[in-house]
């Protein structure tokens, strides 16, 4: 089946509720083409109510249009406005806008009153609202004499604005002399009316430059009134201002100062009548004096207030409903409030309306014979009144015509014949104002015609509704039907839907929509049909969608934004912040995906939006920045609630930077004894902006906060006011109290001295006491300055001694001190350790015993004992006068000791010392002792001279520590062939009286590895090696070298290095017996078994020192 147009229109889905408003505007864009006639249809016109400026020429429009075109005349005031007798008005060629040119000659108060335009051709007669034209006035304020007023602080006071009535009426502000605007608060506030009120004044409110203005904006004028002077004086200087200036000066009622309950400064009274237009703004205002300033709440009685249309406007004084409708009328209650008491005042609220629409009359086409009916609704409080008019005179009174009945808001047309063309117009009014509406009624017969383009193309976005235009026209009024494609296949109504307007709807448009469609209008003169194309595009999308970021100020941001779209389409991407365009700066950069914000700074928080539009379609995505950083610092800091030992300091936090701020430093600086140093206090949490701090005595304190987040750590505050705390006596005594003495006869008391901070008072000195720890001798006490010791004199040498050391300053003394144990000063110990023995361990080490100083002996803090010892010097060094002496120290009271590292066979002394705090003892005897022989060291040289054919001389030089007496030589060797094979080896035994020898009947030109050590009764030493080459017989030499003259020879070695070469693959794969001997291997020295390591765990191996003494004795 064919889908034709119904009779109503077809109920739209909720999916398709968007569609309404455009499908309704292109409903009432039909309309009878302009070559059709027609009545005048009124297009254009000037405001009912219509305030010109005097300066400028009046305009008042009128335009229309109409087939014929239509003649324009006015009324002014109700009587016929003759422009033609006045020079000064003229009416616009074609139009029926009226210019008054007043800027030559003439006032515009002489043209002010109501105007109405009339619109008339053959076919009827449009007319005009009544234009109420008036001009603006700015009026001067008039001259008065305001005189100085003078009150008590704490009274209320109205400063009276009265403006000038002005047309429209004037906006009000305050200022002073200096054209800055006066700073309003909960205290004081400027009224709707434009009064100056102040709930309570304070002596900050004297000025004489109270200057009330007012703005005509229509004019762009702004007028002053004269300055009031406001004095805010105390009682005693209110009474001496009285009997100076009785006579002159204006005193408000002598109201009480003290604190007061609230009253109303306006309105006055408990109740109050309100009432208000429909659709405009609803203000109610109550204003309240009081000492402490009132606080204002607002509440409707039996009902709420409307939670999206209501506003609170200066510091909560005023209540404004916005869109105010008849369901707002009732009662609302305005309380003031302070801490000694509440007042409330009731406002009774009445919303009236002016005439509004409910049905407005529409233009009327109908072909002769056809019926039609206009109907004029309106609703308002109290009810309008309808009444009828055509071509401009009223109804009753207009020429009869029988197929128009009048029923009420209603004109019922029957049969209608061309003669029943006309323009009606519509009045509804009621005390408040009135609605005027022309409609006309137009007979004609026409066939019908599309008004769309033909061939129109429409591009649509998959999955959204598509609408395909068929403006049409035609009397009586066509149906219409639409099909696709060239076959003309019907449109169904389960897949479309057809507007009244001949539109047709594709309530979700998919690939396979496009085509061609066609739209057939008919009706019973003819038929008209037009075709448009759809194509149906890709939606737009992003793929990639900016993200959520949080970044610190001064680094850089980027946010990315990928976009896909159908490949026909070309789109625009465009970055905004915050819903308007990015701001103006280079630090700003956008390129194909991505916006880059470099040195972000706080301005630049907010939403960035990507948005990607092309001709179908657009679509949007956001991120959030945040710009963070350390916090700001706190600010106003504040001391209160003073005590001896704490005070509450309290701050503002500074900006957190959108991060939240997790707990702020207090710091403190100690002005009088360390200035300039600030030192940690305590730490609170975010969330506070107090704290109780303890303090101390006796300390100049300022206070400084700073305060942390997730970033880091804001710079500190401003320091806050000094606080002196009072003086109290000391709360503990110096630390690390010591006594040692110097001297033997002698005790240092020492310790560490309190800080001023910790002094807690002026005059901070310390008593030091003592007494000896093992007598019966009462304490001893002296009082210093603020020093750091004192010595007692004449004490016996080394006696405990009982310390303590005690402050106070000029408050008095701190709590009793500790007793601390120290010792008068040392002297040298007076006895050697006795019965010295020595153990000879092996040929390197030996064991030392003593037997222990006694204690009193000691004279001081045994600190060990220490063992010189020295070795014998040889008859070659006899003469010399330095002899090298080693020092092993034993800590503590150890009795014995090893001495490691001893030479063999050799001969040493060696004494024992005690060792205290001040120094050693006398020595012990010498005790003497050898140790036994042990193996010699390597011979200090082995060279090889005068090699023969067969022979070779070894010269070598003795060990240089034989440590013993040689028994004799031990000579090994070996020879090596020429694959570094070791041969068999010899062993030669050589008398320890040489140091020369000869080797002889060696083979020629053949290398030898020679082994050579010593030995003692102990054993054998470490060796020596060495290697050496005989020489060649001559003879042979030179056969060779007549052989190696000959060229058979020549290729024979080249043969024979040939087959070395496969030889010698051969090896490196599998080895001949017999091992390799490396040239020039390093041996390594055997160790001498008797120099081992020892375990030092039992302290007997001491702290090693070298000495060189100057000997007085010849050795």
């Amino acid at each position: 089946m064919q889908l034709k147009i119904m009779p109503k229109k077809k109920r739209l889905s909720a999916g398709r509720v968007p569609l309404i408003l455009f499908l309704c505007q292109m409903i009432s864009a039909l309309e009878v083409p302009l070559d059709l006639v027609q009545p005048p249809t009124i297009t254009q016109q000037s405001p009912k109510d219509y305030i010109i400026d005097p300066r400028e020429n009046i305009v008042i429009q009128c335009e229309a249009k109409g087939k014929p075109p239509p003649s324009f005349s006015w009324t002014r005031n109700g009587t016929h406005f003759d422009i033609d007798k006045d020079p000064l008005v003229t009416m616009k060629p074609g139009s029926g806008t009226l210019i008054i040119n007043i800027m030559s000659e003439g006032k515009a108060e002489t043209y002010e009153g109501v105007y109405q335009c009339t619109a008339r051709n053959e076919r009827g007669a449009a007319i005009s609202n009544n234009i109420v034209v008036r001009p603006s006035r700015s009026p001067l304020w008039t001259k008065e004499k305001l005189e100085p007023i003078t009150l008590r602080n704490g009274q209320s006071l109205v400063l009276p604005c009265r403006p000038p009535v002005g047309l429209p009426p004037p906006i009000i502000f305050w200022m002073d002399n200096s054209f800055q605007r006066l700073p309003q608060s909960e205290r004081v506030s400027q009224g709707l009316n434009g009064d100056l009120y102040f709930s309570n004044v304070l002596p900050e409110d004297t000025r004489e430059d109270y200057i009330c203005y007012a703005r005509f904006n229509h004019t762009q004028t702004i007028q002053q009134k004269q300055p009031i002077s406001v004095k805010v004086i105390s009682v005693d200087e209110l009474n001496d201002t009285i009997a100076a200036n009785l006579s002159d000066t204006e005193f408000y009622s002598a109201k009480s100062s003290r604190e007061r309950p609230p009253t109303f400064l306006t309105p006055e009274g408990n109740a109050s009548n309100k009432e208000e237009l429909r659709g405009n703004v609803l203000s109610l205002e109550c204003i309240a004096e009081g000492l402490p300033t009132p606080i204002i709440y607002w509440i409707k009685e039996d009902g709420i207030l409307p939670i999206n249309r209501t506003f609170y406007k200066n510091f909560k004084k005023t209540l404004q409903i916005i869109h105010v409708s008849e369901a707002d009328s009732g009662n609302y209650q305005c309380i003031a409030k302070n801490a000694l008491g509440a007042i409330h005042h009731t406002i009774s609220v009445t919303v009236k309306a002016a005439p509004y629409w409910i049905m407005a009359p529409q233009n009327l086409v109908l072909s002769p014979g056809e019926d039609g009916t206009l109907i004029c609704r309106a609703n308002g409080k109290p009810k309008p009144r309808i009444s009828w008019l055509t071509n401009g005179v009223p109804v009753e009174i207009a020429p009869d015509d029988p197929s128009r009945k009048i029923d009420g808001d209603t004109i019922i047309f029957s049969n209608v014949q061309e003669r029943s063309s006309a323009v009606y117009q519509c009045n509804a009014s009621n005390e408040y104002g009135y609605l005027l509406a022309n409609a006309f009624v137009n007979v004609l017969a026409e066939q019908p015609r599309i008004l769309t383009p033909t061939n129109t193309l429409y591009q649509v976005i998959a999955n959204r509704p598509a609408l395909l235009d068929c403006a049409f026209f035609g009397s009586p009024l066509p149906t219409i039907e639409w099909f696709k494609g060239a076959k003309g296949s019907a449109l169904h109504e389960d897949i479309y839907v057809l507007h009244e307007n001949g539109t047709l709807e594709i309530p979700v448009a998919q690939k396979d929509s496009t085509g061609t469609y066609t739209c057939v209008a008919r009706n019973k003169l003819g038929m008209a049909k037009n075709e448009v194309h759809l194509e149906i595009k890709d939606p737009t999308r992003i793929i990639k969608q900016p993200e959520y970021a949080v970044v610190q100020r001064g680094s850089t941001v980027s946010f990315e934004c990928k976009v896909k779209h159908d490949h026909t389409l070309i789109p625009t991407v465009i970055w905004l912040k915050d819903n308007s365009e990015l701001p103006s700066d280079e630090r700003f950069t956008v390129d194909k995906d991505h916006l880059v914000i470099a040195d972000v700074s706080d301005d630049d928080s907010g939403t960035y939006t990507c948005m990607a539009n092309t001709t179908l379609d657009n679509v949007s995505a956001s991120a959030v920045l945040s710009v963070v950083d350390v916090p700001n610092p706190p600010f106003d800091l504040e001391l209160t609630n003073p005590l001896d030992k704490s005070v509450q300091l309290s701050w503002t936090p500074g900006d957190d930077n959108n991060s939240p701020i997790t707990k702020f430093i207090i710091e403190y600086e100690d002005t009088m004894h360390e200035a300039g140093l600030w030192h940690h206090h305590t730490e609170v949490s975010g969330t506070q902006t107090t704290a109780q701090l303890k303090l101390s005595p006796y300390v100049n304190y300022s206070f400084r906060v700073m305060a942390e987040n997730s970033i880091g750590r804001s710079l500190p505050s401003e320091a806050s006011e000094q606080y002196l705390t009072k003086a109290a006596e000391p709360d503990k005594n110096p630390m690390a109290v010591e006594g040692l003495g110097s001297e033997p006869d002698n005790l240092v008391i020492t310790w560490k001295p309190l800080n001023g901070f910790e002094s807690n008072g002026p005059g901070l000195q310390y008593k030091v006491s003592w007494r000896q720890k093992d007598g019966d001798d009462e304490w001893t006490s002296v009082v210093v300055a603020n020093v750091s010791k004192y010595i007692v004199s004449g004490t016996p040498t080394f006696v405990p001694y009982l310390i303590k050391v005690q402050a106070l300053n000029d408050v008095g003394f701190a709590p009793e001190p500790a007793i601390v144990m120290g010792h008068s000063g040392e002297d040298l110990p007076m006895v050697a350790p006795g019965n010295v023995r020595v153990t000879v361990v092996n040929s390197t080490l030996a064991e030392v015993h003593w037997d222990p100083v006694p204690l009193k002996s000691i004279r001081g803090h045994l600190q060990g004992y220490r063992i010189y010892y020295w070795k014998a010097q040889s008859p070659s060094k006899r003469n010399r006068r330095h002899i090298e002496k080693k020092i092993l120290t034993f800590q503590g009271s150890k009795t014995h000791g090893m001495l490691p590292g001893l030479e063999p066979f050799s001969h040493y002394t060696l004494n024992v010392r005690v060792v205290n705090g001040k120094g050693e003892g006398p020595a012990s005897a010498d005790q003497v002792f050898n140790t036994p022989e042990g193996v010699p060291s390597a011979p200090s040289s082995l060279k090889i001279v005068n090699p023969t054919l067969d022979s070779l001389t070894l010269e070598w030089d003795p060990p240089s520590h034989p440590n013993g007496i040689l028994t004799e030589y031990t000579l090994k060797y070996q020879p090596i062939n020429s694959t570094h094979e070791l041969g068999p080896l010899v062993d030669l035994k050589i008398p320890a009286n040489k140091t020369r020898w000869t080797l002889k009947n060696l083979n020629f030109s053949t290398r030898y590895k020679f082994y050579f050590y010593a030995q003692t009764s102990a054993g054998s030493g470490s060796q020596i090696t060495e290697e050496a080459v005989t020489t060649m017989d001559e003879a042979m030499a030179s056969r060779q070298v007549d052989i190696a003259t000959q060229g058979w020879f020549i290729g024979l070695m080249c043969a024979v290095a040939l087959l070395i070469l496969i030889l010698l693959i051969v090896c490196f794969i599998r080895r001949n017996k017999g091992g390799k001997y490396p040239v020039k291997e390093k041996e390594d020295a055997r160790a001498d078994p008797e120099i081992q390591p020892m375990k030092e765990d039992d302290g007997t191996f001491g702290e090693y020192r070298l000495f060189s003494f100057v000997s007085s004795a010849s050795f």
